[in-house]
């Protein structure tokens, strides 16, 4: 669960930070260069803040969750 959370979350600021550059400004761009290094950071490191939040809060890993 906490996986789908994370991917959502990172998801949903990639597509608003696209859509504020094209109808605010270009410097919204940067918001999405800091997800897309986060995601690639974590993919190194293994850890991710939002996940270790997500754990503090009670929610779960398990597979059990979608049923």
């Amino acid at each position: 669960m906490r996986n789908r959370i994370v991917r959502g979350v990172a998801g949903s600021f990639i597509l608003i930070s696209l859509i504020l550059a094209i109808y605010v400004s270009q410097n919204w761009l940067w918001l999405t260069a800091f997800v897309g290094a986060n995601l690639l950071q974590s993919s190194l490191t293994k850890w991710c803040l939002l996940e270790g939040i997500l754990k503090k809060f009670g929610v779960s890993d398990g597979e059990k969750d979608c049923y």
